[in-house]
């Protein structure tokens, strides 16, 4: 369900790209006082729209593999198909989206951590039912891209 988000909590929002940033700092920035960033910041969270966390440059942490895949499915639930490959372990989402596949797949691998590219279709991928036709594509370079770190 879309949420309508003022102007107020979209500059705090914009202030938090620094998730450590003070809320006091936010809010002389921003001309309102403590309170209410903390208030809005906190109604943002319960809502789940917004979540503060810790991202990763994948190229700095060794071993770490970072691969999209493409995912053609037999059914048109797409929804809970999607739902589906974000419990597996490795995933870090899964979206609905349109052009030749119906789900693109965000994965974080690491050998170390025991889930390699076949490791996660062996174990992981298996687990789901209906898939027609995947495709990998392994991120070997990229700019300004940083993920959860969930492995």
């Amino acid at each position: 369900m879309m949420k309508k988000i003022d102007e107020t909590n979209k500059a705090i929002i914009k202030q938090l790209c620094d998730g450590r940033k003070a809320y006091s700092a936010i809010a002389e920035e921003l001309s309102i006082t403590e309170n209410t960033v903390r208030a809005r910041v906190n109604k943002l969270i319960d809502e789940g729209v917004l979540q503060i966390s810790g991202l990763v440059d994948p190229e700095c942490i060794p071993g770490l593999q970072v691969v999209m895949m493409g995912v053609k499915l037999k059914t048109l639930d797409l929804e809970r198909k999607a739902q589906e490959f974000a419990q597996l372990r490795g995933v870090i989402s899964a979206a609905v989206v349109t052009g030749r596949y119906d789900l693109i797949v965000q994965l974080i691998l690491s050998e170390d951590e025991g889930l390699s590219l076949l490791d996660f279709f062996k174990h992981e991928l298996v687990k789901v039912s209906e898939i027609l036709e995947v495709e990998t594509f392994v991120v070997y370079q990229s700019h300004n891209f940083r993920i959860p770190y969930i492995l």
